[in-house]
């Protein structure tokens, strides 16, 4: 029992809590009833849940006390990697569609979380063949309440809360406000309403907003330009549509950019590959369909291009809402063809971008990293300490060099500096590590 929420904060280079975070652990830790939690995209919302979440779990108990419903995969596994990444040493899983039910009960049986992450269906279907024993949950998180009732999920979320008889508290969280709570979720009387959306404010004021203008209809060659004129700055290119999408990513992948693409129709393999490749720095441009304007929390995306317009307000708000997280400035941009305008619920001043227009001759700038793929993972006893003393004793790189490294149960992925990419390949072919033989690979 007890969590150093100071230590954890150092840890994640937090120098203290917000004051939406301040106000929500007093209300979750200073009160019996349920909580909801209205505040901007960006905020930090999963801190301001997770962390006063953790003092009421015991950790010496090998139940499950505490699920965490997300309306997709992606926010699932993001808010597991938070959790690890504190180092509280409370166990967690994610479980979503999209990969084999057998498989995760391994891993639950193995790991005996605390916390389980996961999307209603799935998590339904490992309380009903009993792979979660409901008797110890005492705490239901729904992330993103409004989007798993808009996504359809009231039925499978009915049946969750109704196996979950033991449950003590509820905690909702959203950065829009639903109509209302439907009466299945069985909020207590005596809840508390944290809302910190401001009424007069659409997007955060450190948010500047551009229209780019297209002579053609066809868009392609005004993002490009527009592209060039952001250097190696982290973009998402918004589209509604899948197709859109691969065609935009084949455009600017001919034209010389290092990109990721992502959408629904994509595998889960490829979809996590795309996202990793983006926020580890070894691609400069995220395209997607509006999949990733909810719950990804990749930090320092300079540039939101909407390609295509939002289809709405509350699609416009999540999408402005990837940049400028936390206290850090970002830039919007329209580009609008000669029969299109900036929507009418675009609040504040949109100006002309009037940036001298790149070279003819200039060419897209490669991204500052580049990705290892190690054919072993923590199942073979390999840790990210393993994998740094590896690349730095073998592969002749310095600490500085290597960014982020994610250690999967029977692979790891690792950020190197680009222009030593080739270097490390070298040096690193045939030799083992920790004494073990592998696969080592660059991810394309």
């Amino acid at each position: 029992m007890g969590v150093d929420i100071q230590k954890i904060l150092s840890k994640l280079r937090i120098e203290q809590l917000n004051e939406m975070q301040q106000h929500a652990a007093e209300a979750i830790q200073g009160s019996d009833g349920d909580v909801v939690l209205l505040s901007p995209t960006g905020s930090g919302k999963t801190l301001a849940y997770m962390l006063p979440l953790l003092q009421l779990l015991n950790s010496d108990s090998a139940e499950v006390q505490a699920m965490v419903v997300t309306p997709g995969r992606e926010l699932a596994l993001q808010s597991d990697n938070v959790l690890k990444s504190m180092g509280s040493g409370f166990r967690s899983v994610s479980c979503y569609g999209g990969r084999a039910a057998m498989d995760e009960h391994r891993v639950l049986k193995d790991v005996k979380p605390q916390i389980v992450f996961g999307t209603p269906g799935r998590l339904n279907d490992h309380l009903e063949k009993e792979n979660i024993a409901r008797y110890h949950i005492r705490y239901l998180v729904i992330d993103e309440f409004d989007k798993c009732l808009e996504m359809g999920f009231q039925g499978e979320m009915q049946r969750l809360i109704k196996s979950l008889s033991g449950l003590q508290r509820r905690i909702l969280l959203s950065a829009t406000s639903a109509e209302e709570i439907p009466l299945f979720v069985n909020m207590g009387k005596k809840g508390t309403l944290i809302d910190f959306r401001s009424d007069d404010e659409q997007t955060s004021e450190r948010v500047t907003l551009y229209e780019v203008r297209s002579p053609l209809k066809d868009k392609l060659d005004t993002l490009r330009q527009l592209l060039l004129g952001f250097g190696n700055e982290s973009s998402i290119v918004f589209l509604n549509y899948r197709d859109s999408v691969e065609r935009v990513d084949n455009y600017l992948r001919q034209q010389g950019f290092v990109t990721s693409c992502f959408h629904g129709g994509l595998e889960q393999k490829q979809r996590e590959d795309a996202l990793y490749k983006f926020s580890n720095g070894s691609a400069n441009v995220l395209v997607s369909t509006d999949l990733a304007s909810r719950g990804l929390d990749i930090p320092n995306i300079q540039n939101i291009i909407h390609y295509h317009l939002p289809e709405s307000e509350d699609g416009y708000i999540h999408r402005v809402g990837r940049t400028a997280r936390w206290d850090t400035t970002g830039r919007t941009f329209f580009i609008l063809n000669s029969g299109e305008h900036i929507p009418s619920y675009v609040e504040g001043d949109v100006v002309p971008y009037t940036e001298t227009e790149p070279q003819p001759t200039q060419q897209p700038p490669l991204p500052r990293m580049g990705t290892l793929y190690i054919g072993k993972g923590k199942k073979d006893k390999i840790s990210k300490g393993d994998i740094v003393g590896f690349l730095c004793k073998t592969g002749g790189l310095k600490a500085d060099e290597i960014g982020r490294i994610d250690v999967k149960d029977r692979y790891a992925y690792v950020a190197v500096r680009r222009e030593r990419l080739q270097q490390v390949l070298r040096q690193t072919q045939g030799e083992k590590i920790k004494g073990i033989r592998t696969i080592i690979e660059p991810v394309r």
